[in-house]
C-alpha cells in the first residue's frame, strides 16, 4: 500500500498519490503546532511549466509537505496512455471537503490574497470570528521586499489554516519559504481559486462538466479572454508532452 508521504513521479511532477478523503483525513488530523508545512495542487499548467524548468514551480514543488492532482486531464492521461492511476484531489473540491468536515468558528485563519467580499462571505457563511487577510500588491512575487512582507505577515499571525491565493507558482513560492524560516506553524494551502468557488463569488462549472473532464471548456466559454492563454498555451502543450514520453518508451512514473 502507497505511504502517506511517498511520491510519484509523473511528467516531471512529483505527486503525492492520495485522493481527496486520504489527503483530507492528513490535513483535519495535522496539529496546529506542527511546524508549518504546506499543501500544493499542480494541474496540467504547473505540469507544463515545470517540464520546461521553470524554477519557481520546481522550487514550489519540491518543498511541499503534500502535492495533489489537481487535473483531471492528467489522471485521464496517466490511466489512458501510460495504464496507472493518479488520484484526483481537487484544490476547490478540498477546500470544500475541508469546510464540509466542519471547521470550527473560533479557528484562526490566514488568507494570504482574496478580497474583502471572499472575506465577509467566509465570516457569514461559516460563522468564522478569527480571519486575518492581507492582500499584496499585483506583481508583488517580483518584488523581494513585497515576499518578504508576505511572510511576515504569517510569521506574527499563528493559523490553524493559511489559504495561500496568490496565484502560482506565487503561492508555492512563498509558502517554500516560510517553511524555510523554520518559525512558522500551520498548514498552508496553495488552492488557487477556491475561496472563490466555496463562497460563491466566482460560480464553479456545474457537476456535469465536471464528471465529463470539461471544466476547463466552461472556464473558456465563461470567459474566453481570461482563459485562452491558460488553456491554448500554458496547459494544452501536455498533450505533447506525455505524447513524447510515451514513444520514448520512458516510464512515466518512479517512487521516490
Amino acid at each position: 500500500m502507497t505511504s502517506a508521504l511517498e511520491r510519484r513521479v509523473f511528467l516531471g511532477v512529483p505527486f503525492t498519490p492520495l485522493g481527496l478523503d486520504h489527503a483530507l483525513d492528513l490535513i483535519v488530523r495535522r496539529r496546529m503546532d506542527e511546524p508549518f508545512a504546506y499543501v500544493a495542487t499542480p494541474n496540467a499548467q504547473h505540469t507544463v511549466a515545470a517540464h520546461r524548468n521553470d524554477k519557481r514551480f520546481c522550487e514550489g514543488h519540491t518543498g511541499a509537505w503534500l502535492l495533489l492532482n489537481d487535473s483531471r486531464i492528467l489522471r485521464l492521461i496517466a490511466r489512458w496512455v501510460f495504464g496507472f492511476d493518479l488520484p484526483l484531489a481537487a484544490g476547490s473540491d478540498l477546500v470544500v471537503a475541508l469546510f464540509q468536515h466542519g471547521v470550527p468558528p473560533t479557528t484562526p485563519v490566514v488568507m494570504l490574497g482574496g478580497d474583502a467580499e471572499v472575506e465577509h462571505r467566509m465570516r457569514s457563511r461559516f460563522g468564522l470570528t478569527d480571519i486575518r487577510r492581507f492582500d499584496p500588491p499585483m506583481g508583488f512575487h517580483h518584488d523581494p521586499a513585497e515576499i518578504e512582507r508576505c511572510i511576515a505577515f504569517v510569521l506574527h499571525r499563528p493559523a490553524r489554516y493559511i489559504f495561500m491565493v496568490v496565484g502560482a507558482p506565487q503561492s508555492e513560492v512563498v509558502a517554500a519559504r516560510i517553511v524555510a524560516t523554520g518559525r512558522a506553524s500551520g498548514i498552508g494551502l496553495c488552492v488557487g481559486s477556491a475561496l472563490n468557488f466555496l463562497t460563491g463569488v466566482q460560480p464553479r462549472a456545474p457537476e456535469i462538466w465536471r464528471r465529463s473532464n470539461l471544466e476547463w471548456a466552461y472556464r473558456l466559454m465563461k470567459n474566453p479572454r481570461g482563459h485562452f492563454r491558460r488553456v491554448f498555451i500554458e496547459s494544452f502543450p501536455i498533450i505533447w508532452i506525455a505524447f513524447k514520453a510515451r514513444l520514448r518508451r520512458q516510464p512515466a512514473h518512479a517512487a521516490e
